[in-house]
């Protein structure tokens, strides 16, 4: 039998999105010490990339259920020395319960899964960030209820976290304004396949205008500081500041998934402002990768 992977968004239904969005909800609310369903299992995680939360979120949450972490860096393994990513696959998921992957390329990430005898979670690619969206939409169901038939507006540079939106819009059933210029827009292929949930806009105000939820992202992710100054240049006109949030509904919120340039995608009023939940939504990456292991690895 095929173990259950966490790749992308589009890997779980609607129902099971909403499932475990309130299974967070009820870990975060009720944690029971005595409850330790992944006693004696052990999460690999394999990190290409730099991490706080994902790494944390991750390990904590194998704490508190009475498992394991261990941390694998590019040093500590011979994938950073050239072994095939298909034989590291077999290798490693012999001997842990579950691994989670945070790399650059998302084809490292599925070639994994299709080698792998565990679970596979995909912790970040430079094409999605699932599990930051599981965070993400736990926080605005908290806060405002089911984002069915509402709008979230993406200010920015179209990356990973854009994709990811792009996958929840369609999965949860949103609309999604995307405001980035030109040369930086999402993969189409992505876009396209949400049809008419995702709509364009050439000006951030024209995206933000009557919305729910605004969200961005840094300008330069990871492995592309060398474009600092470029991109600065060309989202200039992409600061998710007060002007932008008066765009939006009265009661819009506010999100990024850290760590955050105040002053450069987000003015410093907005990211510390009322509307501002980047905080609580960071916390809740610990509680939604509690659901998602829960979900992988206890399934009945």
């Amino acid at each position: 039998m095929q173990p259950r992977h966490f790749i992308s968004l589009l890997d779980i239904s609607g129902a099971e999105f909403r499932g475990l969005i309130k299974r967070a909800i009820d870990l975060k609310n009720h944690r029971d010490p005595g409850y330790q369903p992944l006693k004696g299992r052990v999460l690999g995680m394999i990190f290409e990339k730099s991490s706080t939360r994902t790494r944390i979120s991750f390990e904590a949450g194998m704490a508190h259920f009475g498992g394991n972490a261990i941390f694998l860096s590019p040093r500590d393994t011979q994938l950073g020395r050239g072994e095939p990513v298909e034989d590291s696959a077999k290798v490693i998921s012999s001997m842990v319960d579950c691994i989670m992957l945070r790399t650059f390329k998302h084809e490292t990430v599925t070639t994994f899964a299709r080698y792998s005898s565990v679970p596979v979670i995909n912790g970040l690619t430079d094409e999605q960030h699932p599990c930051q969206l599981l965070a993400d939409m736990q926080t605005y169901f908290e806060q405002r209820g089911d984002i069915q038939g509402k709008t979230v507006a993406w200010i920015g540079d179209g990356n990973n976290m854009c994709h990811s939106y792009i996958h929840a819009a369609m999965v949860l059933d949103f609309k999604l304004h995307i405001a980035a210029p030109v040369g930086y827009l999402p993969d189409k292929v992505i876009s396209d396949a949400a049809g008419n949930r995702v709509r364009f806009f050439d000006k951030a105000t024209d995206a933000a205008n009557n919305v729910d939820l605004i969200v961005t992202d840094v300008w330069a992710s990871m492995g592309q500081e060398e474009e600092q100054k470029q991109r600065c240049s060309a989202f200039r006109d992409y600061q998710v500041n007060a002007e932008i949030m008066g765009a939006a509904h009265d009661d819009a919120l506010f999100m990024h998934c850290l760590p955050a340039h105040r002053g450069e995608e987000v003015s410093a009023d907005v990211m510390d402002g009322p509307q501002s939940i980047v905080f609580a939504e960071a916390e809740n990456r610990l509680h939604a990768q509690k659901a998602l292991l829960e979900f992988l690895l206890c399934a009945k």
